[in-house]
């Protein structure tokens, strides 16, 4: 089962670990590194290596927040090989589906995590039903409300 890092400015990376424990508490194999605006990208980079080390079994896929920001950088360049995937733009949805679908193969898990975050993200509007207005207020003349 490939295993989780997650990368991404503070604190999100630790918040979405959190928040993945939501949903799967007793998921293993996850990671988190809050990379903090005066971390250096050395620091950030070794840190990295050995979480990414203790995750791996033998594939993981490491979840950035930005592309091209410190944190998809750094994933870029622990990312050796096909056994390690990099993913930008994680959100809650993404996540929640890697976790759900850990038992696949790294790639369709990769497939499944992208789905998860696109799909994740919906333009709602509010809607009144139909033919059902607001009530008329005794002070409308000109009974505007009405016209809704």
């Amino acid at each position: 089962m490939p295993g989780l890092l997650i990368l991404a400015h503070a604190p999100l990376a630790s918040s979405l670990k959190t928040v993945a424990r939501h949903v799967f508490p007793n998921e293993i194999g996850v990671e988190a590194i809050d990379v903090e605006a005066d971390d250096s990208p050395d620091r950030v980079e070794a840190l990295t290596r050995v979480l990414l080390a203790r995750v791996r079994d033998p594939e993981a896929l490491i979840l950035t927040d930005v592309f091209g920001a410190t944190p998809c950088n750094v994933a870029m360049r622990v990312a050796e090989g096909p056994q390690v995937r990099v993913v930008t733009g994680v959100n809650v949805p993404m996540l929640w589906r890697a976790l759900g679908y850990r038992h696949e193969p790294l790639m369709k898990l990769v497939d499944r995590a992208i789905a998860g975050g696109i799909q994740g993200v919906v333009q709602l509007t509010p809607t009144r039903p139909q033919l059902q207005g607001a009530r008329p207020n005794d002070n409308d003349q000109d009974r505007t409300q009405d016209q809704q």
